[in-house]
């Protein structure tokens, strides 16, 4: 193929993953569970650049690693597509749109000294989340399709179920980690080579139809992307002290957003005094209403902590807005870099194979718990515990809209999101 040609395709790839993520990053409300289900409406159903086992493989393997698993999971279909400048791009874009929603909340914040969205936030919130419900159970309904292939993994995926309910019960931390693992195990023993051929040899599928690219792409990570490194002398010893507890907790994080809390309440409230437990909420608060990944909310308090503990003011807040982002978002890219090199060979190995049929089983299993759990919060009232009759009819349009459709999941949020606000003039 001629350079010229070899650069254009590279080139498409890259604006495709721009335009992708960035839609995602200023559209994905609800969670890591509903940022799968969207980027797999998108990478799987719509543009086809993994297949539905492929996607089920990629997004076990981002559970393995700490960080954000949307994020990563973002960063990985990046680097599938177009190597490292993609995984670079991917990741930017979906995690870019959140910060720069969120940086003008945590302004206002210190400005006026409140987080608390306005009523017509509330009510377009309230259709957001009912379809954002809707796309997790169309992901949970085909990922059911893709995850259980037999009786093995149908047991396998019930008894993660249960263990999932087990865990949240008894309050077991990191418990996603410990049913992933265990299913590991179980596939990779169930599903062993009974008859191993000497002589048989598997051929490394392409996981993605992927440009040719003339130079390999380097496996380390830019100086570009250490932008901590150019900040000014006038960067405080304070702020860097900051940096360093987001990157730690990035780099150590697994679990839900409630283990974010918990780090983030340890470190900030308990050990430097810098938050207290109110601000603390609003900061994860922020994270939840806004779209993007839910560790945005380090953004939030790099922001504040920028701009008052550390004196700085709005260019402080700024500073240490985009600094703590860049802190606890690095070390995802670090690890999906390294991860992406081992999936193809793994794929094709036929104990690693067994591990990840294992693994996605039990995938379908905590997706089916967070689904649960996000109706329990979206469908029912919180005040009486009674099932909330708008929430419940926008779900069941949305969902049925998905089902019958093709269109884009974007539009059922923002479709949602109108209806809600309908309750303005009813209410």
């Amino acid at each position: 193929m001629m350079p010229d040609l070899i650069n254009d395709s590279r080139k498409s790839s890259l604006r495709a993953l721009a335009r992708l993520f960035l839609r995602l990053g200023f559209t994905a409300f609800g969670g890591p569970a509903a940022h799968v289900a969207l980027m797999e409406a998108e990478v799987v159903r719509r543009l086809k650049w993994l297949s539905e086992e492929e996607f089920l493989d990629t997004v076990s393997a981002v559970n393995f690693i700490p960080g954000p698993n949307s994020t990563e999971l973002a960063i990985h279909v990046g680097q599938l597509r177009a190597g490292f400048a993609g995984l670079v791009t991917a990741g930017v874009c979906f995690i870019a749109p959140a910060m720069l929603i969120v940086l003008p909340l945590a302004w206002a914040y210190t400005t006026y000294g409140a987080a608390h969205p306005s009523p017509a936030v509330i009510h377009a919130l309230t259709g957001v989340k009912a379809a954002t419900l809707a796309i997790v159970i169309h992901a949970l309904i085909r990922f059911t399709r893709t995850g259980i292939k037999d009786r093995f993994t149908t047991v396998l995926a019930l008894l993660a179920l249960i263990a999932s309910f087990l865990a949240t019960h008894f309050t077991i931390p990191q418990s996603e980690i410990l049913i992933l693992a265990l299913a590991a195990i179980a596939g990779m023993i169930y599903y062993r080579p009974r008859t191993p051929s000497k002589n048989s040899t598997t051929p490394v599928p392409t996981l993605l139809p992927q440009p040719a690219i003339p130079n390999p792409p380097s496996p380390h990570f830019p100086i570009s992307l250490l932008p901590l490194a150019a900040i000014p002398s006038a960067f405080t010893a304070q702020l860097w002290t900051m940096s360093l507890f987001f990157l730690k907790v990035g780099a150590t994080l697994f679990g839900s957003g409630y283990v974010l809390a918990s780090f983030l309440h340890t470190g900030l409230v308990e050990q430097f005094h810098w938050l207290t437990e109110q601000e603390l909420l609003d900061a994860i608060a922020v994270g939840q209403v806004t779209p993007g990944p839910l560790l945005t909310a380090a953004t939030f308090i790099g922001y504040l902590l920028g701009h008052r503990n550390f004196g700085g003011g709005v260019p402080g807040g700024l500073i240490g807005g985009v600094a703590a982002t860049v802190a606890i978002f690095l070390p995802s890219f670090l690890f999906v870099a390294l991860l992406g090199k081992f999936l193809p060979r793994l794929r094709v190995n036929p104990y690693a194979r067994g591990a990840l049929d294992g693994m996605n089983a039990a995938v379908v299993a905590l997706i089916a718990t967070v689904t649960l759990w996000l109706g329990q919060s979206v469908l029912l009232n919180s005040a009486t515990g009674q099932p909330a009759l708008l929430p419940i009819l926008l779900m069941l349009g949305s969902l049925i809209f998905l089902l019958t459709t093709k269109l884009n999941p974007t539009w059922t949020i923002l479709a949602a999101a109108l209806l809600g606000l309908l309750q303005l003039f009813f209410v």
